[in-house]
């Protein structure tokens, strides 16, 4: 995901580029893979744009979302979280720390196949395997603990 590459799906979806939206471009470009939820968005994004507002955040991120520009990453027990990763990919989720990598597989279904078999169109994919990342598993001594 490139800043360019957002600016210019924005404009095809028939999107404002406003000076707020792109704070919140540059925030979601700079924190690459780490899936920010949007009060870390919003504190970063305010620093580059005075007049943000916490609601034109989450606004934006929703529309943003809602026009296949980002994914949307929702959870039961924590915030939201934001991707602009759209290929396909498994999100590994430490059940410690809630950090969220992302792991390319290298085969996955392919959505036509489905569709041909099925009849079933596929319109998203969302793959999560839960467990601890390499931090979480070491304790303060340095010792694995998982």
């Amino acid at each position: 995901m490139t800043k360019e590459s957002m600016i210019s799906q924005m404009r095809k979806k028939g999107l404002k580029v406003t000076p707020q939206r792109l704070a919140i471009i540059d925030v979601l470009i700079e924190q690459g893979d780490s899936h920010p939820g949007a009060s870390l968005i919003y504190k970063k994004a305010k620093k580059k744009k005075k007049s943000l507002s916490l609601s034109t955040t989450y606004a934006a991120l929703n529309e943003f979302s809602r026009h296949g520009i980002i994914k949307t990453l929702q959870f039961d027990r924590v915030e939201d979280r934001y991707e602009g990763n759209l290929e396909e990919h498994v999100n590994l989720i430490c059940e410690r720390c809630k950090k969220i990598l992302d792991y390319r597989v290298p085969i996955m279904v392919d959505q036509r196949k489905i569709a041909k078999q099925t009849g079933f169109s596929v319109t998203d994919t969302r793959l999560e395997y839960y467990g601890y990342c390499r931090d979480c598993r070491k304790n303060k001594a340095g010792k694995k603990v998982l």
